[in-house]
């Protein structure tokens, strides 16, 4: 037996000792663990399950160990990656500190930065959140004007920051400030860490048409950042920016916890599509033909997103594959929308309820979420954005 023959019978053999039954079930809305204490969910097994991949630093488990990562090659990630998708495994940790500021610290931060940030991220003790778009900052996010005075050894942060999705929850929050306003806008701005906690962090939370309350709007009135909580060179901030945004839009970290397809697969019904086809069309097989067209279309697309995801994995050293990232967040956005425009032409009225009878409570949650991701091709760079960076840094285009 190879080395990794051994690693991947030894993966196999605690996974099945340690992973709890209901962490190898679909998730369930309410029990993702995103990191912190504020916002704590009903299931015990998920912090069960968070506890022991922590120990074992498969939270993270391509950081390195003394950042509370598993130190794993790449060969090694991807057995354990195919071992937790066999078991159908729940990630035990998602959230922005490991998707997105954790990998951008790993690269950019100091090693101070690492040695505070990282193990705490790698553990799920703190929650994070972002602070990019402005009331009048969204698509054009380098014209942001909250800016940061410099104080010597710390700045002084005023402005606000909108759509902060989870700030309510998260303890740190990583921001983009402008430090020089008197320089082209993307050379101006840095890249800075706070708590939430700060007496001058103010949080109020966005109600959506959903009913739903993910997104926020946070103001900060002379907020104390320490210098030594700045990410890269003082008004060089937009690099570490960008690089963060790859690593949000690859959707790559998501896919070492066993999330197949990040919002691909939480988005979908408690049933497959074909199988609730079936059920909402009373028989064994669907029989409007461009209903079952259609239902054929989805999940070969899915398919085909998954495996695409899963060779960029394999073939990149730093899990991260530079632009074309922009690919995969434009087309899962739009995937998720079509998915749930399709799950509600398959449900006809009944995927329309909003509250009490005769709706069962899937469908009540279905309508809310079919309204939610309107946004999604928004969060993360809007499509249009995304085409744009496609067209310029993919395929070369002039502008």
């Amino acid at each position: 037996m190879t080395d990794l023959g051994i690693f991947r019978a030894e993966t196999r053999a605690w996974l099945e000792e340690n992973c709890p039954p209901s962490m190898r079930t679909r998730m369930v809305p309410g029990e993702q663990v995103g990191g912190g204490s504020k916002r704590r969910g009903p299931n015990p097994e998920s912090y069960v399950w968070l506890e022991r991949m922590a120990e074992k630093g498969w939270t993270v488990p391509t950081w390195p160990v003394e950042y509370g990562g598993g130190g794993l090659e790449k060969e090694e990630f991807l057995i354990l990656l195919d071992e937790l998708q066999r078991i159908r495994a729940r990630p035990p940790l998602g959230g922005m500190g490991v998707t997105m500021i954790g990998p951008t610290l790993l690269e950019y931060g100091t090693e101070d930065q690492k040695q505070r940030h990282l193990p705490r991220i790698a553990s799920g003790e703190v929650a994070w959140c972002q602070g990019y778009s402005e009331p009048g900052a969204g698509s054009d996010l380098a014209s942001l004007k909250t800016r940061a005075e410099d104080k010597g050894d710390y700045y002084l942060v005023n402005g606000s920051k909108i759509w902060t999705s989870g700030a309510q929850y998260a303890d740190w929050m990583f921001c983009l400030v402008r430090t020089n306003p008197d320089v082209p806008k993307h050379d101006g701005i840095s890249f800075v860490l706070f708590p939430m906690d700060d007496p001058g962090v103010t949080v109020k939370p966005i109600v959506l048409i959903n009913g739903e309350s993910p997104f926020c709007q946070t103001f900060l009135d002379d907020v104390k950042v320490p210098k030594a909580d700045r990410v890269g060179e003082e008004n060089r901030g937009w690099t570490v920016a960008k690089r963060l945004l790859q690593h949000e839009r690859s959707g790559l970290a998501a896919l070492a916890s066993a999330d197949t397809a990040g919002p691909m697969e939480r988005i979908q019904p408690s049933l497959p599509l074909p199988a609730l086809a079936r059920e909402y069309s009373g028989g064994e097989s669907i029989d409007d033909p461009s209903l079952r067209a259609a239902v054929i279309d989805n999940e070969m697309r899915k398919r085909a997103f998954r495996l695409t995801q899963q060779r960029a994995v394999d073939e990149s050293e730093a899990n991260t594959p530079g632009a074309a990232t922009s690919i995969f967040n434009y087309v899962e956005a739009e995937f998720v929308k079509s998915q749930l425009e399709l799950q509600l032409r398959i449900r006809g009225t009944r995927g329309l309820g909003w509250t009490g009878a005769p709706f069962t409570e899937e469908e009540i949650g279905m309508a809310r979420l079919w309204l939610e991701a309107k946004a999604i091709s928004i969060a993360g760079g809007s499509s249009e954005i995304q085409l744009n960076i496609i067209a310029k840094r993919v395929l070369g285009l002039p502008d």
